[in-house]
């Protein structure tokens, strides 16, 4: 079986440097990629973030890139209580909503600044100290530069969307 033997960030393309083999007797309901296919994922991206030690499933890589044409990457700290209980993980759908900057009206219809759709591609720990994490989601190339200056001001929410999207 393929095994992990180095860190392996979420979006970085695998190398032979950071697999290895082992020899383990699995159930067959375990899915990992065999020995004799590490040449078939070398070159692919971690989907996740990768450990080492553990072995390598074939769902844990991916060919394409984590963010897809017609998107672009923005980055967005939060505050310790602006991070949901819930882990974000990549690939999880999120909404980024408009709020007033303190003093200011947004105005009655919620419509006029409708939320803007994204999706996590990688969130960071907490950072010792402060708290915070970056989470990197990815979002339509028009409205990327819209959520960086809600980003810079302070003035967003990140919301979960349902497992089904909805």
């Amino acid at each position: 079986m393929v095994t992990v033997v180095r860190d392996v960030q979420v979006g970085q393309v695998l190398t032979e440097q950071d697999l290895g083999k082992a020899s383990v007797a699995l159930d067959p309901a375990v899915k990992a990629v065999r020995a004799d296919k590490l040449a078939t994922v070398v070159g692919k991206r971690a989907a996740v973030e990768l450990r080492p030690g553990s072995l390598l499933s074939p769902s844990q890589v991916t060919k394409d890139s984590l963010v897809r044409p017609g998107e672009q990457l923005v980055p967005i700290g939060l505050k310790p209580e602006q991070v949901p209980a819930t882990a974000l993980v990549p690939g999880q759908r999120v909404r980024l909503v408009r709020v007033p900057a303190q003093g200011e009206e947004l105005g009655k219809d919620p419509a006029t600044t409708p939320p803007i759709a994204g999706r996590v591609v990688k969130a960071s720990k907490a950072a010792p100290g402060t708290g915070t994490v970056v989470v990197d989601v990815a979002t339509s190339a028009a409205d990327g530069p819209t959520v960086a200056a809600w980003v810079a001001t302070g003035t967003f929410r990140l919301i979960l969307d349902a497992q089904d999207g909805s």
